[in-house]
Parts: structure tokens; C-alpha cells; sequence
């Protein structure tokens, strides 16, 4: 985005507000919804590394198609082994994801998201997808550690308007939704957009899960590792990273909390040691 002229930006704005539908539209209709001149979405599309318009839309169908693939469907595209050892050659792939992840999140926005999440008037509240759940679950425990309210919501949606009523304008919502996308998730960023107006994160993948058109921050991470099998790692390291952050943002609150946490938990397991030492 830092590399697109005036032009440029308003056309990514209007991609992004209705992504990859917005791309699907004729030039003439993309124009006219950006203000823009058909030549400036012609520059615009090639600095993404596209031939013409053509090529743009044909990558944005395949998107389309690739956001809906099951493991079955990904085996056929599997790619073939380095000659390494299995473990070795998969670590590998890993390795170069989590890279890849690290060179392309903004800085910025990693900061700005983790000063949201530190900051103690606002209400947190996260909840993941079929799978992704149980890392949204990995966040919600160690944040509840550092800072208080915070909410890991239900997976049940019938229990989902009941957090939804508690939600302010401050507060932030986080949000795990990768392929195949869940159509409740998306359904509950519109009404917390709509009627709560608080800040959504949405942590999702390259193909963008719906949640993302109602939310402030975005994370794409990747997870393809040409297997059968998508990889959680990077999303269990962008979070990690940001239990690190946050816990870092306010270090003698934070120590200060897990101190009392721990107290009353160890007295609650019958255990007579009450305080922490530094090595804990």
C-alpha cells in the first residue's frame, strides 16, 4: 500500500471493501465505483505483477477456487519431496513460511495491534473457526494472565448475541477464520461492525476470509505448504509473538498479575507455596 500513488489507493480501497468480488466487475465499472481513469487501474493492476486486466481477474477466480479447497483436493497439488527426510524436508518448508510471514506483516500494524490488545479500557474478546479455535483458545489463556477482560467467546452461536450486547465502541474483537471460511463468523463481524462499532482484528489467510471486510486490522498469514494439510504454525507464531508483545508493553503489571494469579492458584491445588520466584 505505501507504493501506491493517490490513484492507486482509492482502486486497492474499493478491491479490499468487497474482496475478490470488487475485482470482477468490468474496468469501465471499477473506474467509475474508484473516481479513477481506467488507464490509472491499468498501472495499479500491473505494479501487482499482472499482465492486463484479463490476468488480474483470472487470478482473482482462482483465488476464488482456492479458498474452498479440502485436503483431498489439495493432495492432487502436492508437491513432490527434496530427497530429504520427511520430517527434515517439511521443517524446511516451515521455516521459509514463517520467514515469508515475518518480511510481509507491516511492523506498524503489528505494533498498533498489540497496543490495542495492551490497553486496559478496552474489552478483548477472540474466537476462532472449526480449527482455529483452539489457537484463538492458546490466546485467550496466556492474555488472560497479563491483563483482565478478556472474553474467549463460545463456539456455540446460539450463546454469541449475549457477548455481542456486552461489546463497546473501544473494544476489539479478534477473530481466526481460514479456508475453508465459516459463514457464521463473517455473519458476526457484520453485526458487531454494525451495531457495536468496535474494532475487529481479523487473522486469517491469503485469500482473505469474509470476517476481513468488516475489520480494521488484517493479518493474512500463510499456510500452504503443498501437502495435503495446511500448516497452523505461523498463526500459532503470530500469536505467540503478540502474547510476547503485549505481555512486554507493561512488564511490572504483568509480573504483578501473574504473581497474584499464581498465589491463588497454588492454593487452590493444595499447594503451600504462594509466591513465585523470578526463575518461574
Amino acid at each position: 500500500m505505501e507504493q501506491l500513488t493517490a490513484s492507486e489507493l482509492k482502486v486497492a480501497s474499493i478491491l479490499l471493501s468487497d474482496y475478490p468480488y470488487g475485482g470482477l466487475v468490468t474496468i469501465q465499472e471499477l473506474a467509475k465505483k474508484s473516481r479513477v481513469s481506467a488507464p490509472s487501474i491499468t498501472r495499479f493492476i500491473s505494479k501487482l505483477g499482472c499482465s492486463g486486466y484479463q490476468d488480474f481477474q483470472r487470478q482473482l477466480i482462482g483465488e476464488l477456487k482456492q479458498r474452498e479447497l479440502s485436503p483431498i483436493e489439495l493432495k492432487l497439488t502436492e508437491a513432490p519431496s527434496t530427497g530429504s527426510h520427511f520430517l527434515t524436508d517439511y521443517t524446511s518448508r516451515l521455516v521459509g513460511q514463517m520467514t515469508y510471514m515475518a518480511e510481509n506483516i507491516p511492523p506498524q500494524q503489528f505494533e498498533k495491534v498489540c497496543e490495542l490488545i495492551s490497553d486496559p479500557s478496552r474489552d478483548i474478546y477472540i474466537l476462532g473457526g472449526r480449527v482455529t479455535d483452539s489457537i484463538a483458545l492458546l490466546l485467550s489463556i496466556h492474555l488472560r494472565q497479563i491483563r483482565s477482560r478478556i472474553y474467549h467467546m463460545p463456539s456455540n452461536p446460539e450463546l454469541w448475541p449475549e457477548y455481542v450486547l456486552r461489546m463497546r465502541k473501544q473494544d476489539v474483537i479478534i477473530l481466526f477464520d481460514l479456508r475453508r471460511y465459516q459463514k457464521n463468523l463473517a455473519s458476526l463481524a457484520h453485526i458487531i461492525s454494525e451495531r457495536r462499532q468496535s474494532t475487529i482484528v481479523s487473522i486469517t489467510d491469503k485469500w482473505m476470509s469474509p470476517v476481513a471486510d468488516h475489520a480494521a486490522h488484517v493479518f493474512a498469514v500463510p499456510i500452504e505448504l503443498e501437502t495435503a494439510w495446511d500448516t497452523q504454525v505461523c498463526l500459532v507464531t503470530l500469536v505467540e509473538a503478540i502474547i510476547v508483545r503485549v505481555s512486554e508493553s507493561n512488564w511490572a503489571a504483568t509480573r504483578k498479575r501473574i504473581e497474584d494469579w499464581d498465589a491463588i492458584r497454588f492454593r487452590l491445588s493444595g499447594d503451600s507455596k504462594e509466591e513465585t520466584s523470578d526463575d518461574d
